[in-house]
């Protein structure tokens, strides 16, 4: 199976790398392949709502860096979503990414019947903090009717290194048995 792992954590030594890291180590051990992309060191902004999308031979007329992924979303099985919470949603790295999903649908790309999957960690140890994330994934896996094959929610972890005391990793690995 072909997976697109896309990540939204400018901290490479940070608590959703390590468990993306766990994620992916697990998924190529199992034979899928595993295309990764680093929101935070792309230069992709938000939707222009410009209605463009696949009109220029690109996925989105202003964020040139979307188009590799978007060609990976579209030929993979799977779809990965890793981040932390920022300030109770998701952080502007990766929201900018998806929100130019929405030139796959304007673009009328077929997406449907993908499998879909979220890792997620917060500082507080309350895991409604984490609902930011999880419900908009939910929502955004309905909209493009992906399968969401399961989810990787671990509250209390802030500092580099915070995941070691989890097993927020574990079950990152673990969720590539789902696919």
């Amino acid at each position: 199976m072909k997976m697109t792992v896309i990540t939204g954590s400018p901290r490479k030594n940070g608590n959703s790398f390590a468990m993306t890291d766990a994620f992916i180590r697990a998924a190529r051990e199992l034979g899928h392949s595993v295309e990764r992309f680093d929101a935070a060191f792309l230069q992709i902004g938000g939707c222009h709502a410009c209605m463009t999308c696949y009109k220029t031979g690109k996925a989105c007329s202003f964020n040139g860096e979307f188009d590799a992924i978007a060609s990976s979303i579209l030929t993979s099985d799977a779809v990965v979503f890793t981040m932390p919470v920022y300030w109770y949603s998701i952080p502007a790295q990766i929201k900018a990414v998806i929100d130019c999903l929405f030139s796959l649908v304007v673009g009328g790309k077929s997406v449907a019947g993908k499998k879909c999957a979220l890792i997620a960690c917060c500082e507080e140890e309350e895991m409604t903090v984490l609902d930011g994330v999880r419900i908009p994934m939910e929502r955004t896996a309905a909209l493009l009717q992906w399968e969401m094959v399961g989810e990787v929610l671990i509250p209390g972890v802030l500092n580099e290194g915070d995941i070691d005391r989890t097993d927020g990793c574990r079950q990152a690995a673990e969720l590539a048995r789902k696919f």
